[in-house]
């Protein structure tokens, strides 16, 4: 079993930017592909940046050139740095740990984007 905790959300002005926490409870990067997902009200949850066991870095078109993703492995922790927010990117972010036997996700952490 994994426990994923997310930190780092909060309410921030259009321009701005924020840095998630996501803190595993044991050492799985080595065997999982880190994900961070957000869900916006009335929208279905979207893949937002990916790191692969390998190292290999993905992010969503609408992110891309303005959130960064991360990991340290000696803290067992994945960030997701996100500058020049948009009120579009308005959303719970989620952390998600996946491997061929099975998932992992996040209570999430609620990152608001108003002037």
């Amino acid at each position: 079993q994994v426990q994923l905790v997310e930190s780092g959300g909060g309410l921030v002005q259009p321009g701005g930017s924020l840095r998630l926490s996501c803190a595993a409870s044991r050492s799985i990067f080595s065997s999982y592909t880190m994900n961070w997902y957000r869900q916006a009200p009335g929208k279905q949850r979207e893949l937002v940046a990916t790191i692969t066991n390998s190292g290999n870095i993905n992010y969503a078109d609408s992110v891309k050139g303005r959130f960064t993703i991360s990991r340290d492995n000696a803290k067992n922790t994945v960030y997701l740095q996100m500058n020049n927010l948009k009120p579009e990117d308005t959303a719970v972010y989620y952390c998600n740990a996946r491997a061929i036997l099975g998932q992992y996700w996040g209570q999430g952490t609620q990152v608001t984007v108003s002037s």
